[in-house]
C-alpha cells in the first residue's frame, strides 16, 4: 500500500510540474504577443525596465530652483527676458493671388541644415516671383537606395500637410506638378537654373522671372544650401519674416520623429533637473576644409588630409593642401574640443552631475573624443541612450533588408616590375620591392582611401541609406538643442564654411525663447585661455576660474553681437533678429516710464540693433522683483565643484584635497561687475 501511495503521489507531482510548464510557455507566448503588437503599452513600459544605457547619478537631488547657485547656472538671461517673437506682417502684405506666373520645382542636396535653409529660400524666391511652389524634392533621401518607399523626398522628414496649410495666405503650394508639365520635365524639356549660393533677388527678377513667363515653369537644382542673399535690402524686410514663418512654423518634423524626439525629451527630463545640449560640429568635411587635421593622430589625420585634397581638386576649396593646424586654432578656425568644453562647463560652475546630451549625425573621431568629457560629466548620454533600437527603426519606415557586409577590395595597383632587376647579375637574386599599396580604413562608420590616388570610393547602399538616416537623427537632436535649458556649441561651420546645424539651433532659440542660455564661446579667447594654463589644465588657479567664468558670461549677450555681424551674413536664421522680434514692456515698472526703455531693454537695443515694439496685447505683465533683478555677478557664490581637479565628485576626494583646496574652492567673484553686460 505505501509503493502504491508513492507512485500516486510522484504521477501527481508530474502532472502538476507538467501544467506548470505549460502555463509558464503560454505565459511567455502571450507575453510576447503584446510587446509585439501592443506598441502604444511598450511606450509606456519601457521606462520601468532595462532598456536604455543611461542611468543617470545624481550626488544631490535636490536642486533648489530660488537658490543663487541654480539662477546663475540655469537661470533666463535677463536682458533678453523683453525679446518676443514677432513674425507676422507689419505692413500691406497680400495674399497670394490664384494666377500666378508658373511652377517653381526645387531639387535641394545637402545636409540637413542645408535642406533647412534652401526650403526657406525658396519659398520667399516663389513670393517674389508670384509663382506656384511644388513642394520641394530633398536629393538626399530620392537620390538614395534601399530608403522606405512609404515616404517620398519631402515627407521623409517634414510635414507636408502643415508645410502647406501655415503657408496658405504666403504663397500657393501645390504636391506635384500637372501631368503634361511632368511629363515634360521627364523629357527634360524644362528649363533648369543651377542656382548660386546666396543669389540676390535681382537674379531671380532679372534671370529666372522671364523665363518662367515663357515657359510656365522652371526648375532650380540647389547644390550648397542657401540660393538666396541672407542680408537683403530694407524694401526686402516682409521676406525676412516670411523666411521666419517658414522655418520656425511652417516646417515640422513628420509626426514619428517629433514622437520620438518627444519622448527622449520626456525622458531627460524624468529626473528632475534641468540639462545642457552641446553641439561638437566636428565632422570630417568641416575639420579638412578648415585645416584641422592636426587636433587628431594617426588614420583620422590622414582621412582629413585626403579629404581635404579631394576638395581641392573639387574647386570646393581654395588652399593649399598643407596647412598649420596650429595657428587655424589659435585664430579660432578649429571646433573647440569636448574635452575643452567640459573644461569651461566645469569652470563656470556646473557640477559633475549635470546631464549633458550630445548632439551631431557624425562626432568625428567617435567615442574617443567624447570619453574626457564623459570622465568630467558623468550623465553624458546622446539620442541613442535615451531610445531603443527599435524606436529608432520605426521613425526609418518599412525598409528593405540589404546584405552588403561584404567588404570592398583595395583599388587594384599595377606591379612596377623593375628592367634593372630581371637582367642584373646571376640567379638566384632578390626579390624585388613590393608595389605600393593603398591603405584601405574602416572608421566609425564611414570609409576613406588613403593612397596615390585622391579619388574615394562611391557610396555603398549602405552608406547611402546611413546618409538618409542621419537627417532623421538630426531631426531629433534639433528638437532636442531647441528646448533644453542650456547650449553650447563646439563650433558653427560646415563643409563649406557655411553656418552649421549649431548655428540654426541658435537663430531658433533667440527666436522662440531668448532668455534661455545660449553660450557662443569665442574660440580664439577660449584656445588663448587654454594655453595658459596648459600644464595645469585639471588644476587651475583663481584667477583662471575668474577670466574663464567672466568669458562665458559676456558670450550670453556680446555673442548675439558677433552672430549679427559674422553668422547672419552667412544664413538668415542663424539670427533672424530685429527683423523677426519685438521688445515688450515691462508693467512692472512706473508707467511714467512706459515711452521711455528702461536699462535692460536699450542694452538690448543696442546689442540687436533697432527693435519694433510689441503691439499692446502683448505686453503682458513680466513678473519681476528687486530681487531677480540682481546682476549675474551678484549670484556668483562659493562654489567648490568648479575648482581644483575637474574629475572630483565624491567626498572623500575633496577631503583628501586639504586645506589649502578648501580655500582655494571658497572664493567669491563678485569683482566681474562688467559680466553679461
Amino acid at each position: 500500500m505505501k509503493g502504491e501511495g508513492k507512485m500516486v503521489l510522484k504521477s501527481k507531482m508530474k502532472w502538476v510540474g507538467l501544467v506548470g510548464l505549460v502555463l509558464s510557455a503560454l505565459s511567455l507566448f502571450v507575453h510576447f504577443l503584446l510587446a509585439r503588437f501592443t506598441e502604444d503599452g511598450i511606450a509606456e513600459y519601457q521606462p520601468s525596465i532595462t532598456i536604455f544605457s543611461w542611468r543617470p547619478i545624481f550626488e544631490n537631488t535636490d536642486l533648489t530652483r530660488t537658490s543663487p547657485l541654480y539662477r546663475r547656472l540655469w537661470g533666463h538671461v535677463q536682458h533678453l527676458e523683453y525679446l518676443h517673437p514677432y513674425a507676422t506682417p507689419r505692413r500691406y502684405y497680400a495674399d497670394p493671388p490664384s494666377q500666378t506666373n508658373g511652377f517653381i520645382f526645387v531639387r535641394i542636396q545637402g545636409g540637413f541644415h542645408e535642406i533647412r535653409n534652401s526650403i526657406c529660400d525658396v519659398v520667399v524666391v516663389a513670393r517674389l516671383l508670384n509663382a506656384t511652389l511644388v513642394i520641394p524634392e530633398i536629393q538626399s533621401t530620392t537620390s538614395s537606395k534601399g530608403i522606405s518607399s512609404q515616404f517620398k523626398s519631402f515627407a521623409y522628414l517634414y510635414n507636408e500637410d502643415q508645410f502647406m496649410m501655415a503657408l496658405a495666405k504666403d504663397v500657393k503650394v501645390v504636391r506635384t506638378l500637372p501631368k503634361n508639365i511632368k511629363e515634360a520635365r521627364r523629357k527634360k524639356e524644362i528649363p533648369v537654373f543651377k542656382v548660386p549660393y546666396a543669389a540676390s533677388p535681382y537674379y531671380y527678377l532679372h534671370k529666372v522671372l522671364p523665363i518662367l513667363n515663357k515657359h510656365s515653369v522652371v526648375e532650380l537644382v540647389i547644390p550648397d544650401g542657401g540660393c538666396l542673399q541672407a542680408n537683403l535690402l530694407p524694401q526686402f524686410e516682409e521676406f525676412q519674416r516670411l523666411r521666419c514663418r517658414v522655418a520656425f512654423h511652417a516646417l515640422r518634423f513628420r509626426q514619428e520623429v517629433q514622437e520620438l524626439a518627444t519622448k527622449i525629451l520626456q525622458r531627460l527630463r524624468a529626473p528632475g533637473r534641468p540639462f545642457i545640449a552641446f553641439d561638437p560640429g566636428m565632422t570630417r568635411d568641416a575639420l579638412a576644409y578648415h585645416g584641422c587635421a592636426e587636433l587628431f593622430q594617426d588614420v583620422h589625420n590622414e582621412l582629413i588630409q585626403h579629404k581635404r585634397a579631394w576638395m581641392i581638386k573639387h574647386r570646393i576649396l581654395k588652399g593649399k593642401l598643407s596647412v598649420n593646424s596650429v595657428e587655424q586654432r589659435l585664430k579660432g578656425s578649429c571646433p573647440l574640443m569636448p574635452e575643452e568644453v567640459g573644461i569651461l562647463l566645469r569652470a563656470y560652475g556646473y557640477s559633475w552631475d549635470t546631464v549633458i546630451y550630445v548632439s551631431g549625425g557624425e562626432v568625428f573621431g567617435g567615442q574617443r573624443t567624447l570619453i574626457p568629457l564623459h570622465a568630467m560629466f558623468e550623465n553624458t548620454v546622446d539620442r541613442t541612450s535615451l531610445s531603443t533600437g527599435w524606436e529608432l527603426s520605426k521613425i526609418y519606415g518599412r525598409e528593405a533588408n540589404l546584405i552588403d557586409n561584404h567588404p570592398r577590395s583595395p583599388p587594384a595597383v599595377e606591379e612596377v616590375k623593375l628592367e634593372a632587376w630581371k637582367f642584373a647579375g646571376p640567379r638566384p637574386r632578390p626579390l624585388p620591392p613590393p608595389p605600393a599599396a593603398p591603405k584601405y580604413y574602416s572608421i566609425e562608420g564611414w570609409w576613406g582611401w588613403v593612397a596615390q590616388s585622391d579619388n574615394e570610393p562611391d557610396s555603398t547602399v549602405m552608406e547611402l541609406r546611413t546618409n538618409a538616416h542621419k537627417l532623421l537623427w538630426e531631426a531629433i537632436d534639433y528638437m532636442v538643442c531647441v528646448e533644453a535649458d542650456v547650449f553650447i556649441p563646439g563650433f558653427d561651420r560646415d563643409g563649406k564654411g557655411h553656418p552649421n546645424l549649431a548655428s540654426l539651433v541658435m537663430g531658433h532659440r533667440i527666436y522662440q525663447s531668448a532668455a534661455l542660455r545660449t553660450y557662443r564661446p569665442d574660440r580664439r579667447e577660449v584656445v588663448k585661455l587654454l594655453e595658459d594654463t596648459r600644464d595645469h589644465l585639471y588644476q587651475v588657479n583663481r584667477t583662471w576660474l575668474k577670466s574663464a567664468r567672466r568669458h562665458l558670461r559676456r558670450t550670453l549677450l556680446d555673442g548675439l553681437t558677433e552672430a549679427s555681424t559674422r553668422s547672419k551674413a552667412l544664413s538668415f536664421l542663424s539670427h533672424p533678429v530685429p527683423e523677426c522680434s519685438c521688445m515688450r514692456h515691462d508693467l512692472s515698472e512706473p508707467s511714467s516710464h512706459a515711452s521711455s526703455p528702461n536699462r535692460s531693454q536699450s542694452h538690448v537695443q543696442d546689442a540687436l540693433g533697432v527693435l519694433h515694439h510689441c503691439p499692446a496685447w502683448m505686453n503682458k505683465e513680466i513678473i519681476s522683483s528687486s530681487k531677480d533683478k540682481e546682476t549675474e555677478e551678484d549670484l556668483d557664490e562659493d562654489d567648490p565643484s568648479s575648482s581644483g581637479l575637474f574629475f572630483r565628485h565624491n567626498g572623500r576626494n575633496q577631503e583628501s584635497g586639504g586645506a589649502d583646496s578648501k580655500e582655494e574652492a571658497h572664493f567669491e567673484d563678485q569683482e566681474e561687475l562688467e559680466g553679461g553686460e
